[in-house]
């Protein structure tokens, strides 16, 4: 399913978005889709750090205790229910 979408221009936009679309053979439409992609895929990349910096903070985090004694506390605490 594709939504319309209105957009606002001003007229040095709007004259650039047609010849991009005439050189390259393609709709108006088309380039501003693939120009939304590539955009998209910019921002997505950005996130990247963010996932990087909460493994950086995890790595290694069994490293901190035996985590067969946790467990079994953790166990533990179920059956005094």
């Amino acid at each position: 399913m594709v939504v319309r979408t209105i957009i606002s221009l001003d007229p040095k936009e709007k004259a650039w978005l047609d010849d991009k679309a005439r050189l390259s053979g393609k709709s108006m439409t088309a380039v501003v889709r693939e120009a939304l992609a590539r955009y998209r895929a910019q921002d997505g990349r950005r996130n990247k750090p963010a996932l990087a910096a909460l493994l950086d903070n995890t790595r290694g985090i069994w490293k901190r205790g035996d985590g067969l004694a946790w467990q079994r506390k953790l166990r533990g605490e179920w059956d005094k229910r």
